[in-house]
């Protein structure tokens, strides 16, 4: 069976390396201490996972965190600052990410249509900049399983609510895959498993074995 020829990059509707950026806000140490919507190590490694992804696919990342320079909060935790940290972050003080105007002039620069999503928590740090992106025209897409609330409840009311509006959820393995599409980008296709693996264990482990 012969493959469709790989579609343009920049206008295929799903998302691709070239129309995507990644936004990454508060991942910091006491963000993640109070997430109660599901477990935090596992957060933690779905989050990192995520970084690794946009930095294999070379995806724009925008990285925001809130309150380090006021010295009220601490920088993001080491496993994401490892991935992320040769790339700026914009630091603010509103709970709204959007309502920097130093972050959105990040997220406008990258010239990206699709914005893949990730805060904590998801019902503030999520919700508000994904519902200000939708209103200015941005497609924004969560990631439902690297993102946490405080509780199950004011996760899942969360993610209701921009979905509502307009969001479209995913998780790190459909949007790795999504970038990915064809076994024929060879340039990823190693990456790939290895990214699947790191983050998916037992799961990743077993692709692995079907798949060879």
């Amino acid at each position: 069976m012969t493959s469709e020829k790989i579609r343009d990059p920049e206008t295929d509707a799903l998302l691709t390396p070239k129309n995507a950026a990644v936004v990454i806000i508060d991942y910091q140490p006491v963000q993640v201490n109070s997430i109660n919507s599901m477990d935090r190590q596992l957060l933690v490694n779905n989050i990192v996972g995520l970084a690794k992804i946009a930095r294999t696919y070379e995806l724009p990342i925008v990285h925001s965190t809130v309150n380090v320079e006021t010295g009220l909060n601490k920088p993001p935790i080491p496993q994401l600052r490892k991935v992320l940290d040769d790339l700026p972050t914009y630091d603010r003080t509103s709970i709204n990410a959007w309502e920097d105007r130093e972050f959105v002039d990040a997220v406008k620069a990258t010239g990206r249509g699709k914005l893949v999503m990730t805060a904590l928590w998801t019902e503030a740090c999520l919700t508000f900049p994904t519902l200000d992106a939708l209103r200015e025209g941005y497609e924004v897409y969560p990631v439902v399983d690297a993102v946490g609330g405080t509780s199950v409840a004011a996760h899942e009311a969360a993610l209701r609510r921009v979905e509502q509006a307009g969001a479209r959820p995913i998780t790190w393995v459909q949007l790795l895959c999504e970038l990915q599409r064809d076994w024929n980008r060879k340039e990823t296709a190693d990456q790939f498993m290895t990214l699947f693996i790191e983050t998916g264990g037992t799961a990743g482990l077993q692709f692995a074995y079907d798949r060879g």
